[in-house]
């Protein structure tokens, strides 16, 4: 019997371990919170999917000024530097004669508790040089598939359109960086950008230089974002490229004084 036992006990630690390998922590196996098929993912899923990045960008400070350098000298050196989830992995194309750029933004997950926890993608940003019309962002970005119905939740400002699709996600809230995040109904948006400006009335020629994948709510845009998110008709849809032009404005005439002869 004790011979047997010995015999068993091999096999016993042998599927141990093969169960150990073949089941990874939920980390490793995390997929997107949406349909982009980016948000969400792992730093690690990111090079898998897309290959080893064209390049490692930090942010400098709030504004957008970037220092670039590459994967060898980041891993090397500058990421020794920082902390890990401020080097932004970079993806470089050209897509009809438009330098697509994606760059991907990291949150790392606090729930670990470990030096180096996992980093998981909370925004995409993808850059166009030149700018593009709105039109056309869909046709250089496949995973960009904003919705055709003109009720569609759309906000826009002086300077970006807002564009929401799909149901919340539960699981979003783990790259959300609200305190109270628990409150919030988090759902995939799209934030379209304009360097210079849109113009009032906004058409589908309207220059777009920055595309954003981001995770937002839009309950909490009903409720505090009443004065900076002006609603629109979704750009997308097909009663929106078939509205008429914008009316000229009235010219303003300069009042001309009578004099008493």
């Amino acid at each position: 019997m004790q011979n047997t036992c010995l015999r068993q006990f091999p096999l016993f630690l042998l599927l141990t371990v093969s169960l150990t390998v073949a089941l990874p922590t939920a980390s490793l196996q995390a997929k997107p919170f949406f349909e982009d098929g980016f948000l969400g993912l792992t730093q690690q899923e990111v090079h898998a999917k897309l290959g080893i990045p064209h390049a490692i960008r930090s942010r400098k400070s709030a504004l957008r000024v970037f220092s670039y350098y590459s994967p060898k000298d980041w891993k090397k050196y500058f990421s020794k530097l920082v902390s890990p989830q401020n080097g932004e992995d970079v993806y470089t194309y050209s897509r009809d004669g438009v330098q697509v750029r994606y760059s991907f933004v990291y949150k790392p997950d606090f729930r670990e508790a470990v030096d180096f926890p996992t980093l998981h993608v909370k925004r995409v940003e993808v850059e166009f040089t030149p700018s593009v019309p709105l039109k056309t962002v869909p046709s250089l970005v496949g995973e960009f598939n904003p919705t055709a119905s003109p009720d569609d939740p759309a906000f826009r400002s002086n300077l970006w359109v807002l564009l929401f699709k799909g149901p919340p996600s539960k699981d979003a809230e783990l790259v959300v960086e609200q305190w109270d995040k628990e409150d919030g109904d988090w759902s995939l948006a799209y934030q379209l950008f304009s360097l210079n400006g849109l113009p009032n009335y906004l058409t589908v020629d309207s220059a777009i230089d920055r595309l954003e994948f981001t995770v937002q709510s839009l309950s909490r845009i009903h409720q505090i974002g009443r004065h900076t998110h002006e609603p629109m008709m979704n750009p997308y849809s097909p009663e929106f490229a078939q509205r008429p032009p914008e009316q000229p404005k009235p010219k303003k005439t300069i009042p001309v004084p009578v004099y008493a002869e």
